[in-house]
Order: C-alpha cells, then sequence, then structure tokens
C-alpha cells in the first residue's frame, strides 16, 4: 500500500511539474502536500527523494520543496522523459531523443560488427527474423517489444558501456511513439529490410553496411517525425550554471 501511495505522489507531482501546472520556483510544503493528498509524511519524503533524483526539485529544511527549472531535470531518467511525452512539449523530448540516436547509434552497430560476441550476433539474426514476421502481420505490440530489444542489443553489442546504458531512453521513445499514435499500422517493408541488414552486417563483421543501414534506419525515424517539432524552442543547458 505504502508503494502504491509513494508512486502515486511521484506522478501527481512529477507530471505536473514537468507540463508546467506546478511551475518552476514554487515551493511545496510537505505538510500540506500530506494533506491535499491524504498521505503520511513518510510517503512524501519518499517521493520527494525520487523527485529530487529526477532532478525536478530539491528540499530544504524550514524552507520547503523547491521546484527546479529544465536545466537541472535529468533528461536521461525514463519518469522524465515519459512525463515530457505526455506534456504540450512532447515535440521537444522527441527531437532530443531522436537527434540523440542518430549520433549513437549507427556508431554503435558499427561497433557491434567490429567487437560483438558470437552469441549477441545470433540473438540480433533470431530478433530481426521475428521482427520481420510479427510486422508483417500487424502484431505490433509484439513488434515493439522485439524493436526495442534490437535496439538495446545493438548498443550493448557495441561494447561501450556508456551506449549501452542509452537503452532505457531509446525504449521509452520507441515506446512512446506507439502510444502516441506515430507509428504506422503495419512496420514499413523498407524499415523491416533494413534492420534485417543490421543485423546480416553486424554477424557478417560489416562495420560499414551496419553503421549504413542503421543510419538509414535513423534518418526514416527522424523525416517521420521532425514536423512535431519545427515551433519547439530549444533548451540550452550550461553544466557549469546546473550543477
Amino acid at each position: 500500500m505504502a508503494t502504491s501511495l509513494h508512486a502515486h505522489v511521484v506522478e501527481h507531482l512529477g507530471s505536473r511539474i514537468v507540463s508546467g501546472q506546478i511551475p518552476r520556483g514554487s515551493i511545496i510544503l510537505a505538510a500540506e502536500l500530506e494533506q491535499k493528498l491524504q498521505v503520511s509524511r513518510s510517503v512524501i519524503r519518499e517521493a520527494v527523494r525520487v523527485l529530487a533524483q529526477c532532478g525536478l526539485v530539491n528540499s530544504t529544511k524550514r524552507v520547503g520543496i523547491r521546484v527546479l527549472s529544465a536545466e537541472h531535470w535529468n533528461p536521461y531518467d525514463d519518469h522524465v522523459i515519459r512525463w515530457r511525452l505526455a506534456s504540450d512539449h512532447k515535440g521537444a523530448q522527441l527531437r532530443s531523443l531522436t537527434e540523440l540516436r542518430i549520433s549513437v547509434e549507427p556508431m554503435a552497430a558499427e561497433l557491434a560488427a567490429e567487437v560483438a560476441p558470437e552469441e549477441m550476433r545470433k540473438e540480433l539474426m533470431l530478433i530481426s527474423a521475428q521482427m520481420n514476421h510479427y510486422g508483417r502481420q500487424g502484431d505490433l505490440r509484439r513488434f515493439l517489444e522485439l524493436d526495442i530489444r534490437f535496439h538495446a542489443l545493438v548498443l550493448a553489442a557495441s561494447g561501450n558501456e556508456m551506449f549501452a546504458n542509452l537503452a532505457t531512453p531509446v525504449g521509452a521513445i520507441l515506446r512512446g511513439r506507439t502510444e502516441l499514435g506515430l507509428m504506422p499500422e503495419r512496420p514499413h517493408e523498407e524499415a523491416l529490410l533494413w534492420h534485417q541488414s543490421v543485423a546480416d552486417a553486424i554477424s557478417n563483421s560489416d562495420p560499414a553496411a551496419a553503421r549504413r543501414n542503421m543510419e538509414s534506419i535513423m534518418r526514416r525515424t527522424h523525416n517521420e517525425i521532425s514536423s512535431l517539432w519545427e515551433n519547439e524552442p530549444r533548451l540550452f543547458v550550461d553544466p557549469g550554471k546546473t550543477s
């Protein structure tokens, strides 16, 4: 029960902070939250701890819980990504993650073709075959889970642990596109072939082909959804001023 209440408070506050319903600079008092949400102080304390890890708030004794601006948010946190995708500024979140993927995933595919362990190469071949099967059947739920696993495995197979830890935000944008209705009813045949070609190139130790086909996947993704962020302002974060 406590876990459920804690999750409810995190969701209630986090989604409202990210959407702007609770403006940056606001001071929230724990006692007021206890009364409004009908939960204990310990539940509030644990929820604030999670929100602080997301970069959304900080808590100061005898002052309260201060809401921080977007420059302080952790852009890789899955809570933050999900809340941003559900807000009126989902275009900015889609742009940031898509540009990240374009920058990283082709390099990851190239490295995977050079260094991936044999078991990862075999799994990529299996997953790409299953993606073809379920994609052509129009089973988008199963296809989505396979697509998430495919891209996570390419990142992991690069042998770069920092790339591998991008699997969570990449998975979040793939789920977000589906939940927002931004995916076709059936995956494009061209996209299915590119995924198969990435797996083939990694299996055959062909770095150039792996990068080229992953770049094709990423560019198509960008072109399909770039209209969603045409009028979204960019956020310029100076780490020296936000640390």
